[in-house]
């Protein structure tokens, strides 16, 4: 019985992984249920048309106040044009939504590297070492991130 509760917990942990956006991939992983806005939205950022996908992010937060994954993208989208105070906000509004939120959480230690404020972006690593329970993406390339920074310090 032990066995049956360890494997159903591990099938668990697998599967919160799957909606989940690796932050080296900017949208790969998507819930299949995703809007069509949403799933156009990250293919033009995974093909670095960050401006042409605001519309459609914009679009899908006010028809869904409570989507993570469009807040997400949104202040990806904004930081990757230079509009960190917007994209602070849109990731604050996703982590609002999902305090554990793999990509929000990477994404703003990253900002928070580009704003010297690096204390901030280890704040978003230790939360990422508690979400990540085997491990991910997102806690390692910031992790990367930060030793990067503080060496080129």
């Amino acid at each position: 019985m032990q066995f049956r509760h360890a494997a159903l917990g591990l099938l668990f942990a697998a599967s919160l992984s799957a909606y989940s956006i690796p932050a080296s991939a900017a949208g790969s992983g998507w819930d299949s249920q995703s809007s069509p806005e949403l799933k156009e939205a990250v293919n033009l950022i995974k093909d670095e048309k960050y401006t042409e996908a605001l519309p459609l992010l914009t679009k899908v937060t006010a028809e869904d106040p409570k989507n993570a994954d469009a807040f997400n993208m949104l202040g990806y989208s904004l930081r990757k044009l230079g509009n960190k105070d917007d994209a602070l906000s849109n990731y604050t509004r996703a982590l609002e939504i999902n305090p554990r939120h793999r990509g929000a959480n990477a994404y703003l230690g990253e900002l928070y590297l580009e704003m010297n404020q690096p204390n901030k972006a280890q704040e978003r690593l230790e939360i990422l070492d508690e979400s990540c329970f085997f491990g991910c993406d997102e806690y390692s390339e910031l992790k990367s991130a930060i030793e990067k920074y503080k060496s080129n310090q």
